[in-house]
């Protein structure tokens, strides 16, 4: 399987890459507390930074945008039967490759605090937690930032 590639914002991939990740992230329903924002994720959103995708059609995908000194990575995404192939490692390592090509220091990323094992899967991947942070109108925690 070819590396990563950025995709255009007229990629006709794009659809396919939204679906992906819907359907990744489908799990989360009734698991986590606030609800995910995928639900109003839209092909639009995907001009906010940077789309990757891995695979044609795409078996993996990720948003990377830049904030601050660092380069965000959200929505990262794996086909169901893919996973388990390594697959997410290497859309981390296209978004180290990414960040040091722009000039950034860090990748950084959030996780819900119920997804225990996506925690596991950063840590494994050499993120360390930064921060926890509340959702608006929540008085405990629901996210984790991971940094690296």
């Amino acid at each position: 399987m070819d590396s990563p590639r950025r995709l255009a914002s007229d990629d006709p991939a794009l659809p396919a890459v939204l679906d992906l990740i819907r359907e990744a992230f489908a799990y989360m329903d009734g698991v986590v507390d606030p609800p995910s924002s995928i639900h109003r994720l839209t092909l639009d959103d995907f001009r906010k930074g940077e789309v990757w995708a891995l695979g044609d059609p795409p078996v993996a995908a990720m948003m990377l945008t830049v904030r601050g000194d660092a380069l965000y990575l959200g929505k990262l995404a794996v086909a169901a039967g893919h996973r388990g192939q390594g697959l997410s490692r290497r859309m981390v390592e296209a978004a180290v490759a990414r960040a040091a090509a722009l000039g950034l220091s860090a990748v950084e990323l959030q996780t819900r605090v119920e997804l225990t094992a996506n925690q596991a899967a950063f840590t494994a991947m050499g993120f360390a937690e930064t921060a926890r942070t509340a959702h608006p109108g929540y008085d405990r925690p629901t996210s984790i930032t991971y940094r690296r």
